[in-house]
């Protein structure tokens, strides 16, 4: 069969669902209007289908991409699980780069979802701004479910913005309309930060996800509602509110830069579509009632609902090195290793900790390893002492993750103080090769109580197998330099039998 003719049945279906809907859609590029752009209306019945084909197509491409790479199978319960916990554990030893393309393949889901649910809730006679709220997880496919059921009450509620795309740059007032436009959307901003961070202690997917959706339509809002302005002015205040958002952080000690850094990839992108989403209720939408009123009163209810039910999962980080020496020799270098050299990396020097040496006090199961980092130590009791094959520990104490970049000398925001990244426990494998040299696996287990966890986790396993690899070569180069010997124990520090 021809290419041409495997797409006859798909045309005709989108172009029977079209006509049956009303809404004219009658070849493959009005249904690409309808999803990427503002102007269509959205009807029941589009809605409903294109939410369940790209869905499904969504669903069995990344099934096919967990299946190739050897990591079993994507249930289509795992694949609806709000939560990407089973798909993480499924790919837990992909790539590194997997997870950041993973991100940016959701990226044109998050357009769709989030412009289609704006029209179609203006078709369903409702404020177009409660469609905003279809990027939360949860309260998100709740929502999708009731726009596909309810009837179309106002079909002509969203008048096509088609025209007002063409609008000139306006020539007055524009300076003063920013400011204000800026001002409305750092308002919503700090106080959804405030709620969620400082009053009810939650760094989850209303304050990520939620928050800068609404700070930019609120803007892209109020910039166009009394005169409309271009695609390309609205774009700018976008950036213009992202960039401001930052500085207000920096400014009050509120962050520091290198989480500033972090959350930019998925705040600053949700806030500039927000801004393009705002603009096109301004002008397409009959709806003229007040933005403020629903999106303020749903943002903290659902960020306090997360903090109830929200759980932090325990992760895994593995990364390994070839050692061209047999496990008795790595051994030794496992157990405790010298001063590291001067980091390289961009991130270590900028604050985030960095591995400086390890020591231990004792031996055998109940030792206590010491691993000394920038920012503190990790207190690590040994738990297996399987030598030379496996060593496993717990970690009992340890320091902040990264020391904050910012003007003011110390900035410490709870995240940090509540420790939101928290090992768990490690251990060190020395698999014999047939060649023999070892293969040296490190593991480390942890929670990260930030979401979304599929996004942060991101940031953290880079972290985690940065820190790996920075160890695992240190010993690689200590073991195959020369053998050693673990270090003698003075009598305070061998444990109580060996005293005997």
């Amino acid at each position: 069969m021809s290419e041409v003719a495997a797409k006859q049945p798909v045309g005709k279906i989108l172009r029977g669902v079209g006509m049956k809907s009303g809404s004219g859609i009658n070849s493959l590029t009005g249904w690409l209007r309808l999803w990427f752009g503002l102007s269509e209306p959205v009807l029941r019945l589009p809605y409903a289908v294109s939410g369940v084909c790209l869905g499904v197509g969504k669903y069995l491409a990344e099934a096919a991409l967990v299946a190739s790479l050897g990591a079993g199978w994507l249930s289509p319960i795992d694949f609806l699980n709000p939560s990407l916990t089973a798909r993480r554990e499924l790919l837990e030893f992909a790539p590194e780069w997997l997870g950041w393309a993973y991100f940016a393949w959701n990226l044109p889901f998050v357009w769709i979802a989030l412009s289609m649910s704006v029209r179609r809730c203006a078709s369903a006679g409702v404020s177009p701004w409660w469609g905003m709220f279809v990027v939360l997880p949860a309260f998100g496919m709740v929502e999708m479910l009731i726009l596909c059921v309810v009837p179309d009450r106002a079909v002509d509620a969203w008048q096509g913005t088609a025209a007002a795309d063409q609008a000139s740059p306006p020539k007055h007032h524009q300076s003063i309309a920013s400011l204000r436009a800026v001002l409305a959307g750092l308002g919503v901003g700090i106080g959804m930060l405030l709620v969620c961070v400082y009053l009810i202690n939650s760094y989850g997917a209303a304050l990520f996800l939620g928050t800068p959706v609404v700070m930019g339509a609120v803007s892209g809002y109020i910039y166009n509602r009394d005169q409309v302005r271009s695609k390309w002015a609205t774009g700018g205040l976008g950036w213009t509110l992202m960039l401001a958002a930052g500085g207000v952080l920096l400014l009050f000690a509120l962050e520091g830069a290198i989480c500033i850094v972090m959350a930019a990839p998925i705040v600053a992108p949700l806030g500039v579509l927000g801004v393009f989403l705002g603009r096109a209720v301004a002008i397409a939408s009959s709806d003229r009632r007040p933005p403020l009123l629903p999106v303020l009163a749903v943002l903290p209810m659902l960020a306090g609902a997360e903090q109830t039910t929200q759980q932090a999962p325990v992760w895994c980080v593995s990364t390994e090195v070839e050692v061209a020496a047999p496990p008795e020799a790595v051994w030794p270098h496992v157990v405790a290793f010298p001063d590291l050299g001067e980091p390289q990396e961009w991130f270590f020097r900028c604050g985030v900790a960095c591995p400086l040496r390890a020591r231990i006090v004792g031996q055998g199961v109940g030792a206590v390893r010491h691993c000394e980092f920038t920012t503190g130590d990790f207190v690590e009791p040994i738990t297996v002492w399987d030598e030379p094959h496996r060593l496993a520990f717990d970690v009992t104490s340890q320091p902040d993750p990264l020391t904050e970049l910012s003007p003011w000398r110390h900035v410490h925001p709870p995240h940090l103080a509540d420790q939101s990244l928290a090992s768990q426990r490690g251990e060190f494998r020395l698999i014999p090769l047939p060649n023999g040299s070892t293969r040296l696996e490190g593991r480390t287990w942890y929670t990260f109580d930030m979401h979304p966890q599929a996004y942060w986790t991101l940031w953290s396993d880079l972290a985690i197998h940065a820190i790996h690899r920075r160890v695992l070569n240190h010993i690689k180069q200590l073991a195959e330099a020369k053998p050693a010997a673990l270090p003698k124990l003075s009598p305070q520090t061998r444990p109580a039998e060996e005293q005997l």
